[in-house]
């Protein structure tokens, strides 16, 4: 299974709002430390901000931060919201799912489960667990382009 790239960038911008809680942050602020899109970005930010999980305002002084606190809010959550479906094969969905096999196969029971447990436990860590205690972004900002920060352990 592997989520996608919304998900995935929804997760990083959220993780950049909790390092600058005290700021509001923008678009190219973040564009300019991940290195991504700024149309995707645009998207993501739409999206955290319609499922509540960012206050956004326009204008000089405008920016998006963190609607809630880091702790309240669970990486299953975030998860959930931001993708558009969680087909693992065919016959998870509806509109596809006529295979012969189905009156027979269990497949699709076992991987809902899977799945349910997966979920499950992503709710058992927030937004806060996702950032190391020591995290800082101005240590961040020192390192080269491409280097992992779990390099140095």
């Amino acid at each position: 299974m592997q989520l996608t790239r919304h998900a995935d960038y929804s997760l990083r911008v959220l993780i950049y709002l909790s390092l600058n809680r005290d700021k509001n942050v923008t678009i190219d602020e973040i564009n300019d430390f991940y290195r991504i899109s700024r149309n995707h970005l645009t998207k993501v930010v739409h999206t955290l901000s319609v499922n509540g999980f960012i206050n956004t305002s326009r204008g000089k002084h405008g920016g998006m931060r963190l609607a809630r606190d880091p702790g309240g809010i669970t990486i299953g959550e975030v998860v959930r919201q931001m993708e558009p479906h969680f087909k693992l094969v065919e016959c998870q969905s509806e509109e596809l799912g006529d295979c012969r096999a189905a009156p027979i196969c269990s497949l699709k029971s076992v991987l809902d489960n899977a799945l349910e447990q997966f979920l499950s436990y992503l709710d058992g860590y927030t937004l806060a667990d996702a950032v190391r205690p020591d995290a800082s972004l101005a240590y961040l900002n020192k390192l080269p382009i491409g280097t992992s920060r779990n390099s140095r352990d």
